[in-house]
């Protein structure tokens, strides 16, 4: 889960495309004078579709927007719904637009999918025996609560396989960040006494400066 330039050039060449298409630019008409005796009553707005229903969620995109299925999610699964907001807010470090992630699939396949940036082979395992048993790895870019809801089950699965008796150095919480950061193995590694690397400190890191505002989201 490299932060590099990469997305700035996938981004390059899907803007580019998006341009020569005419991007969003509305036609402009000329509109009819109103008359100035007549005070026009301003529309009621329309009911607002959640998240996963509206096809431009990513635009502007804030973990913080899936709040609700966050909360229900981590319910379902026993976890933190703290915890899995913050793991959001870690995952947000490269632009979840469905088009872009799957540009960047096609470059290079084992690339992580949705907003929780999981791997095939991690949904794949997760999935088994759950309510999802049936969706595909290759709908989270455009899914995120299914996203969401793999997430939460993957740190349950996770959390079963922290040792009873660690070495105290991090919290179950930390253990399960970095066991989502590096896998199952590692993070039993880190319970022993293990030292993080740098990139797995670097994503406790993350998770500590993000827990604050992962806790507002979740509370607010």
């Amino acid at each position: 889960m490299s932060k590099g330039w990469w997305w700035v050039a996938v981004g390059a060449v899907v803007v580019a495309a998006w341009v020569a298409r005419g991007g969003d630019s509305p036609k402009t008409t000329d509109a009819p004078k109103a008359a100035a005796t007549v005070e026009t009553p301003k529309p009621s707005a329309p009911p607002k579709p959640s998240a996963e229903a509206s096809t431009e969620w990513y635009r502007n995109y804030d973990p913080a927007q899936f709040a609700v299925p966050v909360r229900k999610a981590a319910g379902r699964a026993g976890v933190s719904p703290q915890l899995l907001m913050a793991i959001l807010y870690n995952e947000d470090y490269k632009p979840h637009n469905p088009q872009l992630e799957r540009s960047w699939q096609h470059l290079k396949p084992d690339a992580a999918f949705g907003i929780a940036n999981m791997h095939r082979a991690a949904f794949d395992d997760t999935k088994r025996g759950r309510s999802f048993a049936g969706r595909n790895w290759d709908e989270l870019p455009d899914h995120p609560e299914l996203a969401i809801e793999a997430a939460a089950w993957h740190l349950h699965d996770l959390a079963a396989r922290v040792p009873r008796r660690t070495g105290g150095k991090f919290s179950k919480d930390e253990l399960l960040a970095l066991g989502y950061n590096t896998g199952a193995r590692n993070m039993r590694a880190f319970a022993a006494g293990a030292k993080p690397g740098s990139q797995a400190q670097s994503y406790l890191d993350d998770l500590h400066k993000n827990l604050p505002k992962a806790t507002k989201a979740i509370t607010g």
